[in-house]
């Protein structure tokens, strides 16, 4: 047995062996591989935690980072600017300040008189502000006062080499200005201009400049108000774009979408500057409001400059623009209007024009007592037609040509008017124009409800102590009609049917206008007396007095004083007396009244309607009355064919008239109304071939108007009232 198992190990190789050996030490096999795993893993799970520990130590390091980034103050306040004349600009200052208080981010209301831009200005390229611009446009696209020097030292500083081209380098900001395009080729120009010499010393837009225009029918938004509040909203977007840290995005060719880097670009836009420098004319290419709400950027949105090297785009699409029109003018059978204004042609389509009246006129107009009528009409209750309701006397029209003041309608057809004047009594609340740009309601509506308003006021002094019963029944019946009230009534294209229908009714027609529309007063129909306002007689004095829209207003004053000439009807001069103003200018005066031989010339001191932004105007501008009779008879006697002939001392206001109107020593410059009607009638029925004229309707004036009289131009079958306490009252004509 023993021989037979030492065989049996023997017949077994060395590597069964080994093998054998393991098999029966498995155990131990076993146990050490699990304990080399065991290492294994726990080695791993160690270096994963180490590799843990250093993610979060590299993230908390991130956001350490991060959040020290976002401390980071990128705007540390906004400095609001303002140039105002009437108070709009400074209001619309006032207006920003609080929304960008409300953002958390100061801000600073500054009139720019309070401001020294050679010792501050260069502060505000270091301090992270945003500078803001508030700009008006006053006469003959003048800065207003003050904002003369700030705007004076922009420019001088724009063109100096001694300031240098980057001078104001790292300033940021925007210009809103405030405009009336109706001032053509003045419109929004100081805002264009301190854009303009901003950029030119390296001062960097935020957003495209914008401008309100103060011209309804043009204002892209309605009025100057809509305009800022559109522009407002993108300013404060822009701003908070600016406060978050975010950059000015590209055009759209970057990659990223981020901000670009081009020095080619950098370095165009250096020799734009230089070449602006050479040239403080030129001006600079911006993107339209229509390109910024139509672009794919949000830049765009918010109003970016144009790069140069879209121009070519731009250029384009005007190309294309001007195809469309052409063709749009060309269009089979479409009824197309063109206008042309300022040398451009434009499409209009009248169901697109707006209306006159604008919400905040509308309200403005109602605050001081106007009925308004349609769209652009509008009536009001003269102050004399209440006092002779009262038998306290009526106005100077009373004395010098027999109207009826309590049966006297004060009306308009056109609120609009081609002057500014700094004595207008509505402290330039109506809506200004050189022509027709509106809706257009017709006459016979507008005469209609101006009877029914003008009736509907008359009926609330019924029964009110003091008020006569006989004159309240005669003032329910209009007799006659002051076209005077407000505006330009001549500027409404249907002028010659309203004044057929006020005759139709047998209505007297007064028509005032401003001596700013030669043909239309040539193509006037005969009115009962024909009104042109003389307010100065220098071509410089009239342009501060009456500030009119149009370019060439003195030659259209000119040739409206000729147009005046020949008429055959009552016409009048009125002269409007400015203490300080034009009072010295008696032979120019004398001059204008050879050129348009003028019925009568009424001479008025100016009324001084309280204190307007608008206007200069104070009392001491007041002339008395002594100095008006004065003035009147040192200008009668230059005036070989005139006489004083009335006076209404309650005015301030005398009366110059022809003397062909002085028959056998006596005065007849009072209207025969029903013999006007008869000859006005048959005028109408002759198509024009029956003429007639001034001296075929007169009437003998009474002796208590006339000039020298104790009554001094007061009715004696009235009873004049004193007020102890006067409250002002700037209605009537």
């Amino acid at each position: 047995t023993s021989g037979l198992s030492n065989l049996t190990t023997d017949v077994h190789s060395p590597s069964e062996n080994y093998l054998m050996s393991i098999w029966h030490n498995r155990l131990y096999v076993y146990s050490a591989a699990a304990l080399l795993f065991g290492v294994w893993l726990s080695l791993k799970m160690a270096l994963k935690n180490v590799n843990a520990a250093l993610w979060v130590r590299k993230a908390e390091q991130k956001n350490n980072s991060s959040s020290d980034r976002d401390a980071e103050v990128h705007v540390s306040g906004v400095k609001i600017f303002y140039g105002s004349q009437t108070g709009t600009a400074k209001g619309f200052a006032n207006e920003l300040s609080e929304e960008v208080n409300t953002l958390g981010i100061p801000a600073e209301v500054i009139d720019m008189k309070d401001y020294d831009p050679d010792d501050q200005l260069a502060d505000e390229c270091v301090s992270k502000s945003v500078c803001v611009f508030l700009v008006a446009t006053y006469t003959d696209g003048q800065p207003t006062e003050n904002a003369e020097w700030f705007c004076k030292w922009l420019e001088e500083a724009s063109t100096d080499f001694r300031y240098g081209k980057t001078y104001l380098k790292g300033l940021r900001y925007a210009v809103f200005g405030l405009g009336n395009s109706v001032y053509v080729g003045h419109y929004n120009t100081v805002g264009k201009n301190v854009d303009k010499w901003l950029w030119m010393l390296s001062g960097k837009r935020i957003m495209t400049r914008g401008e309100g225009d103060c011209n309804v029918v043009k204002s892209r938004n309605g009025s100057v108000q809509a305009d800022f509040q559109a522009w407002k909203v993108k300013f404060v977007n822009r701003l908070q774009a600016l406060a978050r840290g975010e950059k000015k995005s590209c055009n759209g060719n970057c990659k990223t979408g981020g901000s670009c880097k081009n020095k080619k670009k950098e370095k165009q836009e250096e020799e734009e500057r230089a070449a602006a420098q050479n040239n403080s004319s030129e001006e600079l290419i911006e993107s339209s409001s229509d390109e910024e709400e139509s672009g794919p950027s949000d830049e765009k949105k918010s109003g970016s400059v144009v790069d140069m090297e879209d121009l070519g785009n731009i250029m384009n699409s005007i190309k294309k623009a001007k195809v469309r029109l052409h063709r749009e003018v060309q269009g089979d059978g479409q009824m197309v209007k063109l206008s042309k204004l300022n040398g451009v042609k434009r499409v209009e389509d009248e169901e697109e024009r707006r209306e006159m009246i604008t919400p905040a006129l509308r309200e403005a107009l109602t605050k001081q007592g106007y009925k308004l009528i349609g769209s652009h009409s509008g009536v009001k209750l003269c102050r004399w037609t209440k006092s002779m309701l009262r038998g306290r006397g009526g106005c100077y029209k009373h004395t010098f040509y027999g109207i009826e003041s309590h049966r006297c309608m004060e009306t308009t057809p056109s609120l609009a008017c081609a002057n500014k004047c700094v004595f207008c009594w509505r402290h330039h609340t109506n809506p200004v124009g050189t022509e027709w740009r509106w809706k257009m309601d017709p006459a016979e509506k507008i005469l209609q409800d101006a009877v029914e308003k003008h009736q509907s006021m008359i009926r609330q002094f019924r029964g009110v102590p003091g008020v006569k019963p006989e004159r309240y029944e005669e003032g329910l019946s209009v007799k006659h009609c002051a076209l005077s009230l407000v505006g330009e009534p001549i500027m409404y294209p249907e002028i010659n049917a309203f004044i057929r229908l006020l005759h139709f009714y047998r209505i007297s027609s007064f028509l005032v206008t401003n001596a700013q529309f030669p043909q239309e007063i040539r193509s006037l129909v005969p009115v009962t007396q024909l009104y042109v306002s003389v307010d100065a007689s220098t071509k410089d004095s009239l342009k501060k007095i009456d500030r009119p829209l149009f370019k060439d207003f003195w030659p259209r004053f000119l040739d409206s004083l000729r147009a005046l000439g020949e008429k055959r009807q009552r016409t009048v001069y009125r002269l409007t007396l400015v203490k300080a103003w034009n009072v010295e200018e008696m032979q120019a005066y004398s001059e204008l009244i050879a050129l348009g031989q003028p019925d009568f010339i009424e001479v008025k001191g100016v009324t001084y309607c309280g204190e307007s932004s608008a206007s200069s105007l104070t009392m001491a501008n007041v002339p008395w009355h002594q100095e008006v009779v004065a003035f009147v008879q040192q200008l009668a006697d230059m005036l070989p064919q005139y006489e004083i002939a009335c006076e209404h001392e309650h005015s301030n206001c005398l009366l110059i008239a022809h003397t062909k109107f002085k028959v056998d020593g006596e005065w007849w410059t009072w209207i025969d109304y029903e013999r006007f009607q008869e000859l006005a009638k048959a005028h109408e029925e002759s198509g024009g071939q029956q003429s007639f004229s001034a001296l075929d309707y007169v009437a003998k004036t009474p002796s208590w108007a006339l000039f020298g009289a104790q009554e001094q131009g007061f009715d004696p079958t009235d009873t004049r009232f004193q007020r102890r306490n006067k409250t002002k009252d700037i209605s009537g004509c």
